[in-house]
């Protein structure tokens, strides 16, 4: 697979993705993961979430900016590692603004509390599904029964 093949399977997981898990590093060390919503679903290597600041997320990505972000959807699953940062880029916000955002800012978009996490992307591992849920249910059978591993997609590494 040429590198351009990786970009474009990671971005159709991005694409039908609704929700990711980014992990930040907590002052004590700890890794503390929480859900958001993937706001922009066009991957160009960095990923948009909407986030209020301050908060506990914002402080810790100001204070170590080394994020992961993991992603579920029906075409497969990802893990990126990147630096995030905290912005407050109006016309960024306006493009991303949505009915769903505006429910978690009661002020609306010009709640003083809106801000932007971006993830810049600089590695990922992906796990691409190739097949439909009830035929990679069958391989998974088969190979239960066969003794082998079933054949139910790729996994890749991608510098980015």
């Amino acid at each position: 697979m040429s590198d351009q093949d990786d970009i474009e399977t990671i971005a159709a997981i991005v694409k039908a993705a609704r929700v990711a898990f980014v992990t930040s590093r907590t002052a004590d060390g700890d890794l503390h993961a929480r859900p958001l919503a993937v706001q922009d679903d066009t991957f160009t290597g960095d990923l948009w979430f909407f986030t209020q600041d301050p908060s506990e997320k914002t402080e810790e990505v100001r204070a170590d900016p080394s994020v992961n972000v993991a992603i579920e959807s029906g075409k497969g699953f990802l893990s990126i590692a990147g630096t995030a940062s905290v912005s407050r880029d109006a016309a960024k916000i306006d493009e991303l603004w949505s009915t769903a955002a505006e429910a978690w800012f009661p002020g609306g978009r010009d709640d003083p509390s809106v801000a932007l996490l971006k993830v810049h992307a600089e590695s990922a591992e992906f796990w691409a599904v190739d097949s439909p849920a009830p035929v990679r249910m069958l391989k998974y059978a088969r190979a239960a029964v066969s003794g082998g591993q079933p054949d139910v997609g790729r996994n890749d590494q991608v510098d980015l």
